[in-house]
């Protein structure tokens, strides 16, 4: 196993803040590798941009060719003096760019992770460089890291060094309860982050979050903290997950400013059977075809349900891996029916690929089906003539169906002979489209009689 591989090329068109127009293209090229049998995760990815005119989306949203973004450093005894946060040259356009992530596994004592990134531009020397090393683990519950990031950026005098410390513990290892899915104070936990850079600011944050509704598809999160820039700074969100899209509202605060802002955002995919509207789309997605089955919830995806065609948009698919698509059966309605309800695929970088679903709509039926008062032969195959729909006969002459129509024609047949098959023709109630299993008797009689 070598890994995979992937190549891909963009062209771009674009206009500056000078009005001045560009034209470029860029390379790009992945290679990913997992070593399961010593826990290793490689990934390899190198940009190659061939000519100078490729700028990307947030080059074009500046407004000036080149400048600095700025921020007020608050040294505890109120003297504000400006420190530079950002620059930029959009005379500089990019070259090249390498980028590394590894990740180990140590089993029980967690992991550690190195990523690395190196950026040069056309018509300069200088070069942008940043790594990050760090450390994941858990105990009791209790999940945390530990890193150090390393940070050297064009137009920007000196580095940067930062020391981070992440901590999350879950309510219920606070309140000692066993965890449920189902309890939404399981679902809450606390969180604390703190940040230390080479120049001697610190931030800190801390905050509250978790999901609530039936399908954890709403999220929220409280956090109070305090940086030595801006003093002390607050906020507190909340996000809908939806089928069609995402709706997320927020409130925000530091010693200068308060806002409020929301955001609503969702996906639009245009396939051979229509289009399917989404929460917002990754790189790499997953179209779910179940025709029929409308309303029918997506298994450890938050807020996806098919829509009333029987379609749904997995986002953020894993690429070059088996992803795992599977319907939850316990949101089916009483007509619907799949032969399979777990399908898997292996997308290629930026694919859109199908995972396919056999659903049958109808009615789900008992059929207790006999010939001159005798039940028909155990074993004997049974079809319904308009839908092709098969099954077996099962003892004392009972035919079990799914998606049926309301009325049919099943053709029995236990040899090869013309004596050795019946027809009987049914009609099922219209209250049997909400029953779980409607529960009738047929008469088979020979063709022609």
């Amino acid at each position: 196993n070598w890994g995979a591989v992937s190549l891909d090329v963009t062209h771009a068109r674009s206009q500056l803040a000078d009005d001045s127009r560009h034209e470029g293209d860029s390379i790009r090229f992945l290679y990913a590798k997992s070593m399961n049998t010593f826990g290793t995760n490689f990934q390899l990815m190198g940009y190659r941009y061939s000519t100078q005119g490729f700028y990307t989306l947030d080059d074009v949203a500046y407004r000036r060719m080149e400048g600095y973004e700025y921020d007020y450093d608050y040294d505890g005894e109120h003297r504000d003096e400006l420190i530079i946060v950002n620059y930029h040259n959009l005379r500089f356009s990019r070259k090249d760019r390498l980028q590394l992530n590894i990740s180990q596994s140590l089993n029980d004592f967690g992991s550690l992770y190195i990523s690395g990134t190196h950026q040069k531009y056309w018509n300069t020397s200088d070069s942008d460089t940043w790594y990050q090393v760090g450390y994941t683990s858990s105990w009791v519950g209790i999940s945390y890291s530990l890193s150090f990031s390393w940070n050297e950026s064009v137009g920007i005098p000196d580095n940067e060094r930062i020391v981070g410390l992440n901590v999350s513990v879950p309510f219920n290892v606070l309140t000692k309860r066993r965890y449920t899915r189902e309890n939404a104070l399981d679902r809450a936990y606390a969180s604390f982050n703190a940040n230390r850079n080479s120049n001697g600011q610190n931030s800190w944050l801390a905050g509250v979050g978790g999901t609530l509704l039936e399908g954890h598809n709403l999220s929220y999160h409280v956090s109070q903290g305090d940086t030595s820039n801006n003093g002390y700074t607050g906020s507190a969100t909340a996000n809908w997950q939806a089928t069609y899209g995402t709706l997320g509202v927020g409130y925000n605060y530091d010693r200068d400013q308060h806002d409020v802002n929301w955001q609503l955002s969702g996906g639009v995919v245009g396939h051979e059977n229509g289009i399917t509207l989404s929460q917002p789309l990754g790189d790499t997605n997953v179209l779910i075809k179940a025709p029929g089955a409308g309303g029918v919830r997506i298994e450890n995806q938050t807020g996806i349900l098919t829509d009333w065609r029987g379609y749904a948009v997995m986002p953020y698919a894993t690429v070059y891996r088996y992803n795992r698509i599977a319907l939850d059966t316990n949101t089916m309605g009483n007509s619907i029916d799949v032969e399979k309800n777990i399908s898997s695929v292996v997308p290629t970088q930026g694919a859109l690929v199908r995972a396919n679903f056999d659903t049958r709509i109808g009615v789900r039926a008992l059929i207790t089906v006999t010939q001159g008062g005798k039940p028909v032969p155990f074993g004997s195959l049974v079809r319904e003539n308009s839908t092709g729909i098969t099954s077996m006969v099962g003892d004392d002459g009972q035919v079990y169906l799914s998606g049926a129509p309301l009325s049919g024609e099943l053709l029995v047949q236990w040899g090869d002979g013309a004596n050795s098959r019946c027809i009987a023709h049914y009609v099922l109630p219209k209250q049997s489209l909400q029953q779980a299993v409607t529960v009738i008797s047929a008469v088979c009689t020979h063709p022609g009689s």
